[in-house]
């Protein structure tokens, strides 16, 4: 059986600080929920514990393009030679470095908050010899991408587990240009036979939710993985 997982180690232990901000205490509650959750609660569901760097194989295991089709949704994201895109949650690389030789005359910003993550990515990319990939350090609340830059964001199975999912949306959303899109990628929690922890899965209704109330709206979701939605967001310019 597959499943998702995190350990409580060092790395991830920022993700689990509470704040005492006005701001912080109306978006968010706390309770005692699901062991693998962190106990902090935004607009009904519970965030997840982050998958620490010790579960880097699991990222790089050799099966997950028969399991998750990941070339597929690489062919999603219609990738142009002169897109600039942003990886967040790029762990040690995986889909970065099949983006960035379509994205060629473009960049590709890995981000993690894992020093250890970016530190593979740096790694790959000195021997795969690549030179469009950027490795950047984020923040529980911010992307550190720059304004008005990115036409597409990916997000692979990793927006339910931010620590502020309110604050990292609007972070996105000051880094994407007018007409970019963002790539959600989740596991279906319609379908309870997809072998992963209910807790890393998201419903297509809950993602609608929490991206409309940070200005998005859904353009499609992409229904053609086995296991996961593809959900494309823009920003809502009414």
């Amino acid at each position: 059986m597959l499943f998702i997982f995190c350990l409580s180690f060092n790395s991830c232990k920022g993700q689990q600080e509470k704040t005492t901000s006005n701001q912080d205490s109306e978006l968010y509650t706390y309770k005692k929920g699901n062991p693998n959750g962190i106990g902090k609660w935004y607009m009904g569901r519970e965030i997840a514990h982050v998958m620490g760097y010790q579960g880097m194989a699991w990222l790089n295991r050799p099966e997950r393009e028969e399991e998750e089709n990941v070339s597929l949704l690489i062919k999603n994201m219609d990738i142009q030679p002169a897109d600039n895109i942003a990886d967040i949650g790029a762990g040690s690389g995986y889909h970065v470095f099949k983006m960035a030789p379509l994205a060629y005359q473009g960049q590709i910003y890995a981000v993690d908050i894992q020093p250890e993550m970016l530190a593979e990515i740096e790694r790959q990319k000195e021997k795969k010899n690549i030179n469009n990939v950027k490795v950047l350090q984020g923040k529980e609340k911010t992307t550190n991408l720059p304004k008005n830059t990115i036409d597409k964001v990916l997000m692979v199975d990793v927006y339910h587990e931010f620590n502020f999912p309110y604050e990292m949306l609007l972070s996105i959303k000051s880094a994407l240009k007018k007409d970019g899109k963002i790539y959600l990628i989740e596991y279906r929690k319609e379908d309870p036979k997809i072998p992963i922890k209910p807790i890393h899965k998201m419903t297509e209704k809950q993602a609608v939710k929490e991206f409309e109330s940070a200005g998005f709206r859904l353009v499609q979701n992409i229904n053609n993985l086995p296991w996961q939605h593809c959900m494309v967001f823009e920003k809502n310019s009414r």
